[in-house]
């Protein structure tokens, strides 16, 4: 999702966020580090050169992937820790926005996986983003469908969707604008 599956770039998720935190007084440059059906094992493998020194702050939305393959959530857990810990030692401010894991995998994966993203965030004096996917449920109330938010393959988020996580997510991201600032 991060990285615009299925979109035209201007569409994505990166620049909807950037134009959405210039639009609201933030003076950034947002890097998309996404890659297409990445997992927490793929994330992990590139953090080292992916916090190039101009990096201020990193925002992880990573785990997806790894719901839909059923990965165990004690290694994707292990993965993020070690994201979040190479962030930690290259001194950016950092943000982990979670997932919530649907019932089919039974209670116990829910739960752990529901758990690692809120833990790994106070471990770390992450700033926490409860849910990337959560705005789009919300939309729901309104009378809406989910198929309005959602490209065809019912997973990634069309444009419309993206504009109302990017909506959600901004003023958490605004806040770890202003701690990487300080």
């Amino acid at each position: 999702m991060t990285q615009g599956y299925g979109l035209v770039p201007e569409h994505g998720l990166v620049p909807q966020l950037e134009a959405w935190l210039r639009k609201n007084g933030a003076d950034v440059t947002l890097i998309n580090a996404g890659v297409s059906g990445d997992t927490t094992q793929g994330g992990l493998s590139r953090v080292a050169w992916t916090l190039t020194p101009e990096v201020d702050a990193m925002i992880v939305t990573l785990g997806g992937n790894d719901l839909l393959r059923g990965i165990d959530p004690a290694v994707s857990k292990a993965n993020l820790d070690g994201i979040l810990a190479a962030g930690q030692a290259q001194g950016v401010d950092m943000m982990l926005v979670g997932m919530t894991a649907p019932g089919n995998y039974g209670p116990d994966y829910k739960r752990d996986f529901d758990a690692m993203y809120p833990e790994l965030a106070a471990k770390y004096g992450a700033i926490y983003g409860e849910s990337l996917l959560a705005p789009l449920s919300g939309a729901l109330e309104g009378g809406s469908t989910l198929r309005d938010y959602m490209q065809s393959d019912g997973i990634h988020p069309n444009a419309k969707g993206v504009a109302l996580i990017v909506e959600a997510l901004g003023p958490r991201v605004l806040e770890l604008v202003k701690q990487a600032a300080n």
